[in-house]
């Protein structure tokens, strides 16, 4: 399938919301998304993301992430979220989203690119094995919700 790999524009927020909340579903954790739409277009600048664009200019997935510094490495890229529609699985989005989150950071000359997985989500971690990447289960996640 071709897709088109493309910064996402305000114009996308509501499918973007509409899929992160799928994504939630997906993940198990619907109760955790507090985003509005309203809440997206008031921090626009922050939220950065790629969508991949099928050829009927249907959004088929997205990849949301952040640039930041590591203190042991230096420059970062965190992928927040990727996700791709159940009904465009399997047809290499998630690795074409992937692979341009990757290419972005080394072009921000970034010194690696850092994500979270869930550990049931056997599909995934193989996937990011595939692509290179070192899963370490020695860090648990620590979020202080302001």
């Amino acid at each position: 399938m071709n897709v088109t790999i493309r910064k996402a524009d305000e114009q996308d927020f509501p499918c973007i919301l509409f899929l992160l909340k799928e994504f939630s579903v997906f993940q198990k954790t619907p109760e955790k998304v507090s985003i509005t739409l309203e809440q997206m277009i008031h921090e626009k600048n922050f939220f950065q993301c790629l969508v991949a664009e099928a050829e009927n200019k249907e959004i088929a997935g997205f990849a949301t992430f952040f640039f930041t510094y590591y203190s042991w490495t230096g420059r970062g890229l965190y992928l927040d979220d990727l996700y791709v529609k159940d009904s465009f699985r399997k047809q290499s989005i998630g690795k074409k989203l992937l692979d341009a989150i990757i290419d972005l950071a080394k072009k921000e000359q970034c010194k690696k690119v850092r994500w979270l997985v869930s550990g049931w989500n056997i599909n995934a971690i193989e996937f990011y094995k595939k692509m290179g990447a070192v899963i370490d289960s020695t860090d648990l996640i620590c979020d202080l919700f302001l």
